[in-house]
């Protein structure tokens, strides 16, 4: 049995501080970090609620110790802020879940996740970035466009408006996004075909696939983008279909694809890439995240493992044992640890 702490950020908390929706969408909810701790005790650990990363602070201060921690913090603030509990963790030589603070960092911010994709040879939209509004009248592409922000997630930014037909429509587009988010805008060529995501667990060569949802859009959604409001509203708007590798060649495709992007981002232990295809059908990465949503029938992850018959505990199991292989028997190791190439990785 091990002591695992438990870090998560909560919605209802930052919306009591005075956050909005729309800045707490990627918090949680209680009930997900009950079912988290319910399942880790049901594993035979013993559990730790810590809270936030300033609990962890505090907490590390007083001396606090735990043989794992199971990392959920998104953070609040910065294009880093997924980092953060990972940084921390580092620095006190404390093993974690999910992915260190690198990589969260780059999937964080979908032009940096893209770099590093195409650079593998893996297929994505061409695509620039927009740091100033008056830059969007020099891009040079092919109309229609998609416009997001770089470093978001649960679909903040994401609207009917995102496709953009001409001109006039991406700089206004751009504009917009980058004074209500205030970071860099992310324009890439858009997919107007099926769009699925990839459930993932496992670390580099033992990474493998859980399944596929495509993602397919009632009549009642907002037309052709997995939006906010979509996602926000999801039991209403969106259907979520496994689809299988051994029945589709396409879902094949995109499985593979996700998995080496998986692979080549460096991401850790469970998570989800998000693919759609283009108007010839051919699968194309748009972001992966290795911090993937938890909650047991609302998050695309669990909702793979349930459409697969795989129980909740079977997932959080999955993801401690292999966040296990990197816990540090002692300080002294993990302070030779430490030094050159890290360990965790």
């Amino acid at each position: 049995m091990w002591r695992i702490g438990l870090t998560y950020d909560l919605r209802t908390e930052y919306l009591a501080a005075g956050y909005s929706e729309e800045e707490t969408a990627e918090l949680d909810r209680p009930e997900t970090i009950d079912a988290i701790a319910e399942a880790i005790e049901t594993l035979g650990h013993q559990v730790d609620r810590i809270g936030s990363a300033r609990s962890l602070v505090e907490r590390l201060a007083a001396g606090q110790r735990w043989d794992l921690v199971f990392n959920f913090a998104e953070g609040i603030q910065g294009r880093a802020r997924e980092s953060q509990v990972p940084c921390i963790l580092d620095v006190f030589g404390i093993s974690y879940t999910f992915s260190d603070p690198l990589v969260m960092a780059i999937c964080l911010d979908k032009w940096l996740a893209k770099l590093v994709v195409r650079q593998a040879g893996l297929p994505t939209p061409d695509f620039v970035v927009v740091q100033r509004p008056e830059q969007a009248a020099a891009v040079e592409m092919d109309f229609p466009l998609f416009v997001k922000p770089t470093a978001e997630g649960t679909g903040k930014g994401i609207s009917p408006a995102s496709i953009v037909e001409d001109r006039a429509g991406l700089v206004a587009r751009c504009e917009e996004l980058v004074n209500r988010f205030r970071q860099p805008v992310l324009v890439e060529r858009y997919l107007p075909g099926r769009e699925f995501t990839v459930g993932l667990v496992g670390t580099g060569p033992q990474a493998r696939v859980l399944g596929t949802l495509e993602i397919r859009l009632r009549p009642t959604a907002e037309p052709n983008v997995y939006s906010y409001q979509n996602k926000e509203y999801c039991e209403q708007r969106v259907d979520y279909v496994l689809v299988r590798p051994e029945d589709d060649s396409v879902v094949a495709e995109a499985e593979r694809i996700a998995l080496a992007a998986w692979q080549a981002l460096g991401c850790r232990d469970a998570g989800r890439v998000d693919l759609r295809c283009d108007a010839q059908g051919r699968p194309q990465f748009l972001e992966a995240n290795p911090l993937a949503g938890l909650h047991p029938t609302h998050s695309d992850l669990p909702m793979i493992c349930t459409a697969r018959g795989i129980p909740y505990e079977q997932l959080i199991g999955w993801i401690i044992e292999s966040a296990a292989q990197r816990i540090r028997p002692s300080r002294r190791q993990a302070q030779t640890a430490d030094v050159g190439y890290p360990s965790n990785f």
